[in-house]
């Protein structure tokens, strides 16, 4: 007996519509692993309008006052908070994440988010005006810079979306939002929950695949193109909008070192480590996943790191017991699994290892020890829940190991020693490091990598920077 799919739709110049020519993809969710509703794919003509309307939406929000884009965002932020449970449900079929997690760790920092953005729109700040050539005054004007296409990744499907339209939109810029084609649910509610406060086109959200996303970094409308997603991605991204000079603001993959030295205090770390390194099934760039350990402690931490893994769960979202759910698809879970089966002779298998259930796509906590420096499981991004040791000698040493990657996102040092700390703060090649903690992250504080890992900033006065255009005045004083 079959059950029949529920229908999400494109949301452009204030209308839900379906794709204009028809076509869908099914959207599947990954704890049963059958598809629940089925998605725009959309094309040309679909991206047409939506750029089209955001153009049309963007010189009359350009020149709406800071004072009217801040009302408008603590709206938005408002309606999520009143619409939460919608979003929560929405994205727990998108993503099978704990309902509690998502309650708990997604929902306020989103909301937290928007109404920092809501700020920033009245803090345009710049140099001074001032005479620099007699005669002659300058002044610096700080604008947005047009229509912003932007792809948002599957991870984190909504928050991911605050940290895109959250700037552009403060800034005064409109937006075409792309959610991921795996988990689109959330993205077209929070497009609703928008459209119910901004003005008409301003915010548009396009389902779709690799190809839509395509469509829109080649169209010739967008001034900007951002994206979170792999590597690969970023590199088709920054060469399509190279055509045609368009800005790019690129947050791509992460393999975070998390250096532990010998002084550390054991419990803790493993107990920290652990959770930022499995939660949301370590489908998180800047997961807790390649340990570096003074081999003075290894066999000690390996021994707690293994248990602390054995006693994680993993399962339905429902389970308040579980820390993380599924993987994100059967493709992810296959990628997961691949890294696993190639692991070369002198690897170890600590803990997990394998698949969970026989449904869904569930994947156990897994640490594996004795890697080398150029294991394939050490240099790629696993983007799943397994946890990865190495040892290292000293100080130089772990720098290098640490370093030694194509990624350079986030990293985590744990230490009781104030000066090695700032030592390796400053060492490490990284666009962020935390000390004796990992993952935490603050709407006030730039998020973004060096590399490989992308530029550009996500969050932070950094981050509505990079939504904005500078133009220098300068008047005759003699006119």
């Amino acid at each position: 007996m079959s059950t029949e799919l529920r229908r999400l739709r494109n949301y452009i110049g204030g209308t839900f519509r379906d794709a204009a020519d028809g076509r869908t993809t099914e959207v599947v969710n990954p704890v049963t692993g059958e598809a629940y509703a089925t998605a725009p794919l959309s094309g040309q003509a679909d991206v047409d309008a939506a750029m089209a309307a955001a153009a049309e939406a963007f010189p009359g929000w350009r020149d709406a006052t800071p004072a009217e884009r801040q009302k408008a965002l603590l709206k938005v932020a408002d309606a999520i908070e009143e619409r939460a449970e919608e979003l929560i449900a929405a994205e727990v079929e998108n993503t099978g994440k704990p309902i509690g997690l998502t309650r708990t760790e997604e929902i306020p920092p989103m909301v937290d988010q928007i109404r920092f953005f809501a700020g920033a729109a009245r803090m345009l700040e710049g140099r001074s005006a001032g005479e620099y050539m007699e005669g002659l005054t300058s002044i610096v004007r700080r604008e947005p810079v047009g229509v912003c296409a932007q792809v948002a990744p599957w991870n984190y499907p909504m928050m991911m979306a605050v940290w895109k339209f959250a700037p552009a939109i403060a800034a005064g810029n409109t937006v075409v939002l792309k959610p991921s084609d795996t988990t689109p649910a959330s993205t077209v509610l929070l497009a609703e929950i928008l459209g119910s406060v901004l003005p008409t086109g301003v915010f548009n959200v396009v389902c779709g695949d690799r190809d839509t996303g395509r469509m829109m970094v080649e169209h010739e409308t967008p001034a900007m193109a951002s994206i979170t997603g792999s590597v690969r991605a970023g590199m088709q991204v920054a060469e399509s909008a190279s055509k045609d000079l368009k800005r790019v603001h690129l947050e791509l993959g992460g393999k975070a070192p998390v250096v532990v030295f010998e002084d550390t205090d054991i419990a803790k770390a493993v107990e920290d480590i652990s959770v930022a390194g499995f939660f949301n099934a370590g489908q998180d760039c800047t997961a807790a996943t390649r340990v570096l350990v003074h081999e003075s402690i290894h066999d000690e931490f390996v021994t707690a790191l293994a248990k602390a893994a054995a006693d994680t769960k993993t399962g339905a979202p429902d389970d308040e017991d579980v820390l993380f759910g599924p993987l994100n698809s059967a493709r992810q879970l296959a990628q997961v699994e691949g890294f696993v089966d190639r692991l070369p002779a002198h690897a170890r298998v600590e803990a997990g290892g394998q698949r969970v259930g026989d449904k869904g796509f569930f994947f156990a906590p897994t640490v594996v020890s004795g890697l080398r420096q150029d294991d394939e499981i050490v240099q790629k991004e696993v983007f799943g829940p397994v946890i990865t040791v190495q040892t290292f000698a000293d100080e130089d040493q772990a720098v290098a190991y640490a370093n030694g990657v194509e990624y350079a996102l986030a990293s985590s040092v744990w230490t009781r020693d104030h000066s090695r700390a700032m030592r390796m703060s400053k060492k490490l090649d990284f666009g962020c490091v935390w000390i004796n903690t990992h993952i935490p992250l603050v709407a006030e504080m730039p998020h973004g990598g060096f590399k490989k890992s992308g530029y550009g900033k996500d969050l932070s006065a950094y981050g509505f920077d990079d939504y904005t255009r500078i133009k220098h005045v300068m008047t005759s004083l003699d006119a």
